[in-house]
């Protein structure tokens, strides 16, 4: 009588008298890791669905590695909800690597940044990482404007007017001149991320043609622009960046990656 293929392969039930060749333990050398070039933390919304995967994208060098954490943050985008997350950045930055150095931490929050203030934000980092170099989409925006010698911003966002109302400001604090501002008005988190490329592609077309426009800032870590922004910007002849392009060019030049890369005019310019 033939046997099944599944019975031939059926491990017997009996006991096992041979033992492994015990090799001992083998010679291994320790190399600079993934990180070899560069560490970086990013401190990532609990409802973004957008900010890793674009990091991802960009930050594509050997050696260059990033690590995230998630700090609690409300599906709705308000003033308050966007104050709140600030006594929670520290303990989710004291979640990354712990012992283990860092080049740079970026917050990955435009609004939450822009409420708090850039320095409040800082603070809160290096309770968990003295002495760090830091970074948020604003603070690495003000940089690539700085690097591009932009003048006129078109400000492009998902925001509630009142929050544009004061990015605006703040901006205009820092010497920024928004030339123009426009708004999907998509106050939850959850939509946000979910605003088609084409339809953020169209609207900076729009904002290209405005006078005095000669760059666009795409606002809010969960608008997916970032992969996008070189063809963009070839089509409407001017610079485009957003929060996640400027911050993940601007952490690569605080951790002293120079390289010239794919992404656009800006990923193609040293930090001034």
């Amino acid at each position: 009588m033939s046997l099944s293929p599944a019975a031939t392969l059926r491990p017997s039930s009996g006991p096992v008298d041979s033992k492994p060749v015990d090799l001992g333990v083998l010679p291994s050398e320790l190399d600079g890791g993934l990180a070899s070039r560069a560490a970086i933390g990013l401190v990532v919304l609990a409802t973004d669905q957008t900010m890793e995967h674009e990091f991802r994208a960009l930050v594509r060098q050997p050696g260059v590695a990033f690590y995230e954490s998630r700090v609690f943050s409300d599906n709705d985008i308000t003033p308050d909800t966007l104050r709140a997350i600030g006594p929670r950045i520290a303990p989710s930055v004291d979640l990354i690597l712990p012992s283990i150095p860092l080049d740079v931490v970026a917050f990955g929050c435009t609004s939450a940044t822009m409420v708090l203030g850039e320095e409040a934000v800082f603070a809160e980092i290096r309770k968990a990482r003295p002495d760090v170099a830091c970074t948020t989409p604003v603070t690495a925006a003000l940089a690539a404007f700085k690097a591009l010698g932009a003048k006129g911003i078109g400000l492009l966002t998902p925001y509630a007017p009142e929050i544009n109302e004061n990015l605006v400001a703040y901006f205009n604090g820092r010497g920024v001149d928004i030339a123009a501002v426009a708004t999907f008005d998509r106050r939850d988190d959850r939509e946000a991320a979910r605003i088609s490329v084409a339809s953020i592609e169209v609207a900076a077309e729009r904002m290209a043609a405005t006078p005095g426009v000669d760059a666009i800032f795409i606002s809010c870590t969960s608008l997916r622009i970032a992969e996008a922004a070189a063809g963009l910007e070839q089509r409407i002849g001017i610079p485009v960046t957003s929060s996640n392009h400027a911050m993940a060019w601007h952490c690569l030049r605080l951790a002293g990656v120079n390289d010239v890369l794919p992404g656009g005019r800006l990923f193609g310019l040293p930090r001034k």
